[in-house]
């Protein structure tokens, strides 16, 4: 014998793994036995064969490599023996999967099993068999599993349906030579046999339409009459589970029952009786029973059934929420979910239980209990529903209270009776659990208030007492805040006063109180301290008594840490101080925000778009980001047609939040005014975002102070002489900026290089329509190329909402800047121009190519162009 062998038992390698102190240890007696089994494999040892092989599914299981025992199974299966045959069967299958190569050597050796006088031995290949079997094992055998499930022996026609299985799953096409087998199983009296031939019928109908018309015709009143027996059997100990006749053969017939009745009346009808009896003689103080009526409600759910066992079977969910188990109520509040869309009237009936869980101790219940609520909300029961979750939001856990506010708020928006009722029911929610609602929240509700003019009075009194009660609350304070800063002369007038309302006495220096408290709370951040400065700005003008204390309150902020509250402080400062003739018309109360444009830019923001920009969005000093002048969808899915409109503005709405009203530079003149990109010469006033290097904000300012009938030459005297400099001629490209602290400044700048001319190509052109590619370059840059495009309408009609679109592959970025217009004029009047820079990764080994697509609207009928651009200089 060889001396580095090992003759240690299975037994005793156990022992000695156990003892191991250490990970090292257990290596190292790993090694040792790995290396006297493979000493023994070398030697092709036949004594200790089967004993070695044993060690190797041990060590296996503790996760060492056994790969060098793959080919011991195969020769201890080929040996004659019973003992030598189940090791190495049971080797097969934990050590080879189907995967495994050498799996293709035993097929052979299995079929010779299977074609045993042992049954014992043709026992063990339809376990192998079904375990690891692959397609090509599942053909090659098939016929001999077949033959197998008219055996004698119940327990080998048992596995032989198992095995069948594992077959049609790898071959689906060898259902069909399965089908009329299983039939004859479902006359089995052997419970075990019986329960096998119900799971395979129900694998054949899942792959076989042909197969599950079969079953409908020939089986459906079968399965009937064998789940009546069950139903109604006496009492047998060998299948008795806590009083109930084998639950397990209960659940396959009620499963594949569902699957025939799926869609097919005739089939339901005949099962209608044998479930509301289930139903009804299932006792539910056990877990066996409530198994059973999960799946009889299930199965009452999925068949063509009548709404009498419907209600029967949501009753019986109903009873589940009732039940101490964690489980059953979890799985009834799913069931619950999906029941709700088939009889919602019968659902409503629990809602009383309903609510109960959403306060349930277990944050899987609660969780799944707040969502079905939210289904069952309507526009009758939404006041009393609301109440009672608004209610629990005081006593909620603070990790459920996101979840909770997030549906409480989508409840009150929806299906909110009237507008009073929703400003309500939002303050209690802010009031409550401020910090946790999102950012869209209270912008709606700033919406809703602004368009509620009725309201206005009453609102601001409600946000009033509210910050009082609960100034910690981050969101609360910030509606609060914009309300006072825009009505909160009728806070201290009591103007509007409704008969439900308590009569407050609040002189403004209470209003500017909390204005001071929300921007010096430690805990406020940007946002909210911003917005509280340009409440102050606001009530500077209509509080004039109060004027010196806003104005040193915002002189506080001048030494801020915050680059945006110290410019923000040193501008108000000045408009405060030097420019009274002005600041009425810059704090104006703002116009009523279109609720129509709030909603669809908030649908529009949840769709999937192509940013604008190829790099980070370009965020503003108080943290928002700055969304694109019009939304482009996924230009890749060129088969999409739910294109968004543009917007005619490229403002936030955060801005108008913020008491800064981006749509004063309109013109009021007869003439189109461009689009412009997204900002504002009061955003350059209040430092709110960068103005675009292609326009010009002075025009903006000028129309404002038109608009008011006030003389051009006002402005001058705001500032030094050197205002005068405005109305020189600028260079191309230079931007007038208006400085409150100095008046107008100068922005010279050279005309800029831009490096070597390309030709002009006509990118696209068609019967209706031409797009020319102008390009530039910048002078150390050769990745990078701006084009111009320049789009022509060849048609005599005109095309409105605009809107051009492009893709590019992935080494390529593309930036699009917005378009100079959204209408197109007919018969080549005119034309659009659009900016675009593009950077080649690969320039020099690879061209430009670009895929682009145009959408417009001509008579009031959508129109899509697209094409392939492949012509672009190949220098570029």
């Amino acid at each position: 014998m060889n001396p580095f062998m090992s003759g240690t038992r299975l037994r005793d390698m156990i022992r000695a793994i156990r003892a191991c102190k250490t990970a090292a240890e257990e290596r190292a007696v790993v090694r040792k036995e790995c290396a006297a089994i493979r000493a023994s494999v070398s030697e092709n040892d036949p004594d200790f064969r089967h004993r070695n092989l044993a060690k190797l599914m041990f060590i296996h299981m503790l996760g060492y490599p056994t790969h060098f025992g793959q080919m011991e199974c195969l020769k201890l299966i080929a040996s004659a023996g019973f003992p030598e045959k189940r090791i190495g069967y049971l080797g097969l299958m934990l050590l080879l999967d189907e995967r495994q190569e050498v799996l293709m050597l035993v097929t052979n050796s299995l079929k010779q099993d299977l074609n045993h006088n042992n049954q014992y031995i043709v026992g063990l290949a339809l376990c192998a068999l079904g375990n690891i079997c692959s397609a090509e094992m599942a053909r090659d055998l098939a016929p001999e599993v077949e033959r197998l499930m008219q055996f004698r022996d119940p327990n080998i026609r048992k596995k032989a349906a198992l095995c069948s299985i594992r077959i049609i799953r790898k071959v689906p096409d060898l259902a069909e030579n399965f089908m009329h087998p299983a039939t004859n199983l479902l006359k089995e009296k052997h419970h075990g046999v019986l329960i096998t031939g119900v799971q395979l019928c129900t694998e054949i109908c899942k792959v076989s339409v042909e197969a599950l018309e079969h079953f409908r015709k020939k089986c459906t009143e079968v399965l009937v009459k064998v789940l009546k027996d069950v139903v109604n059997s006496p009492y047998a100990p060998e299948y008795d589970i806590a009083g109930i006749t084998d639950p397990f053969l209960h659940i396959r017939l009620l499963k594949l029952l569902r699957v025939l009745g799926h869609d097919d009346a005739d089939s339901s009808d005949c099962m209608n009786d044998i479930l509301a009896q289930v139903a009804t003689k299932t006792e539910s103080n056990k877990n066996a029973g409530n198994a059973i009526l999960y799946e009889c409600v299930e199965t009452i759910m999925s068949i063509e059934d009548t709404s009498g066992l419907r209600v029967l079977a949501i009753n019986i969910l109903g009873r589940f929420l009732s039940n101490r188990d964690n489980n059953i109520r979890y799985v009834a509040l799913n069931m619950l979910m999906k029941a709700i869309t088939v009889d919602g009237q019968a659902v409503q009936r629990h809602r009383a239980t309903i609510l109960e869980c959403v306060k349930d101790s277990d944050a899987s219940i609660r969780k799944r209990a707040l969502e079905l609520i939210y289904v069952l909300v309507n526009e009758s029961n939404v006041k009393p529903l609301a109440k009672e979750l608004i209610d629990y939001l005081e006593v909620s856990d603070p990790e459920f209270k996101g979840d909770l506010t997030a549906k409480i708020c989508s409840i009150v928006e929806k299906f909110s009776p009237e507008k009073i009722w929703y400003i309500d029911q939002m303050l209690k929610v802010l009031s409550e659990a401020g910090n946790y609602v999102k950012d869209e929240v209270w912008h709606g509700l700033i919406v809703v208030i602004s368009n509620a003019s009725d309201l206005h009075g009453y609102t601001v009194r409600s946000l009033y007492r509210a910050f009082q009660a609960a100034v910690e609350q981050e969101c609360l304070v910030r509606v609060a805040v914009w309300c006072i800063g825009e009505y909160g002369e009728m806070l201290v007038n009591n103007v509007g006063m409704l008969e439900i309302e308590e009569p407050i006495t609040v002189t403004e220096s209470d209003a500017v109180d909390v204005i001071e408290i929300a921007i010096k709370r430690h805990t406020s951040d940007l946002t909210t301290r911003a917005m509280a400065l340009i409440a102050l700005l606001k009530l500077s003008c209509r509080f004039p008594s109060c004027s010196q204390r806003i104005k040193d309150i915002i002189v506080q902020c001048k030494g801020s840490l915050v680059l945006e509250l110290q410019q923000r402080s040193i501008e108000f400062n000045s408009i405060v101080g030097k420019h009274q003739n002005i600041s009425s018309v810059l704090v104006e109360r703002m116009p009523v925000l279109d609720e129509a444009t709030y909603l669809g830019r908030r649908a529009g923001s949840m769709l999937a778009t192509v940013s604008t920009s190829s790099g980070a969005s370009l965020n503003l000093p108080n943290g928002v980001a700055k969304p694109p002048a019009a939304p482009l969808v996924d230009l890749l899915d060129l088969s999409s047609d739910d294109t968004p409109v543009p917007s005619s503005s490229g403002g936030d709405f955060l801005h108008d939040l913020l008491g800064v009203d981006i749509s004063v530079g309109s013109s009021q003149s007869g003439t189109t005014q461009v689009p412009k990109a997204g900002t504002d010469v009061l955003l350059d006033l209040l430092s709110i975002g960068t103005p675009s290097p292609a326009q010009s904000s002075t025009p903006d300012i000028l129309s404002s102070i038109q608009d008011n009938k006030m003389p051009a030459n006002t402005l001058e005297r705001l500032s030094s002489p050197s205002s005068i400099s405005m109305h020189a001629p600028s260079p191309a490209g230079a931007t007038p900026m208006i400085d409150l602290l100095d008046g107008f400044a100068p922005s010279q700048t050279l005309p800029e290089d831009n490096g070597p001319v390309y030709p002009s190509i006509i990118a696209y052109e068609s019967n209706a329509l031409r797009l020319t590619f102008n390009f530039s370059k910048t002078p150390g840059n050769p990745q990078t190329t701006s084009v111009q495009a320049s789009f022509t309408n060849l048609s005599p009609n005109i095309y409105t909402d605009f809107i051009f679109q492009a893709a590019v592959p992935k080494f390529l970025q593309l930036h699009l800047d917005p378009a100079s217009g959204n209408t197109l004029p007919a018969s080549g009047n005119g034309s659009i121009t659009q900016n675009l820079r593009v950077t080649n990764s690969q320039h020099g080994k690879k061209p430009i190519v670009m895929r682009m697509r145009i959408a417009y609207k001509m008579n009031n009928n959508d129109v899509l162009e697209e094409g392939q651009i492949n012509n672009f200089p190949r220098d570029l």
